[in-house]
């Protein structure tokens, strides 16, 4: 799968609110109501609704009706997508670590044979 530049960054953008974190990291234990999660923070249901509707325009949660409620769990694309983004880097830095190795090895070589 290929990252989404946009989503990467709107949803990079809206993890950094610790609120939203929270809220996401609740989330990726297990689908919660708007309800549930007010019950468990210290900000109010409207705040909860507000900060689920950043993360959902992110692409990092999804929700779904059940019976008279909305329930909310985080979204296996979304969070893909943050991976894709973060792995582009860390690849890049194996590479320049393998680079750097491989050239401390030549450099040492040379010194044992002068």
């Amino acid at each position: 799968m290929a990252a989404n530049p946009a989503l990467t960054v709107d949803g990079f953008t809206a993890l950094g609110d610790p609120t939203r974190r929270d809220i996401f990291e609740r989330l990726a234990r297990g689908a919660r109501a708007v309800g549930e999660l007010a019950e468990e923070l210290p900000v109010s249901r409207p705040a909860v609704s507000q900060h689920l509707k950043v993360l959902k325009d992110a692409g990092l949660v999804m929700d779904r009706p059940e019976g008279s409620r909305r329930l909310y769990q985080v979204d296996p694309d979304g969070v893909g997508a943050l991976r894709a983004y973060l792995d582009r880097f860390w690849n890049q830095a194996l590479t320049a670590f393998k680079g750097a190795v491989e050239q401390a090895d030549a450099e040492r070589g040379d010194e044992e044979v002068s």
